[in-house]
């Protein structure tokens, strides 16, 4: 996992209701997810590895990424010990 990749982590752990969607979008990539489709304002990202490891994403207010949503990746990431994994 990159620098970039641990700091969003960390962001994400102090603050879930600090995130940017976009930052949301990037932290699924950085733990190997993919965005699978896309419709209207909603994301489903998936890995590869575990078609049943997946995450609906939404954009909130402002381009916020939605509090639950951001709480839902950690509890994936801490459930299946991701932290180390994804792109570089």
């Amino acid at each position: 996992m990159t620098k970039r990749c641990r700091e969003l982590l960390a962001k994400a752990r102090q603050h879930p209701s600090g995130l940017r969607f976009a930052e949301l979008c990037r932290l699924c990539e950085c733990i190997g997810m993919a965005c699978v489709r896309s419709r209207g304002s909603h994301r489903i990202y998936r890995r590869e590895s575990a078609p049943v490891f997946s995450l609906s994403a939404q954009e909130g207010k402002n381009g916020e990424a939605k509090p639950y949503q951001v709480r839902e990746l950690l509890e994936l990431v801490d459930l299946h010990g991701l932290e180390g994994e994804g792109t570089p």
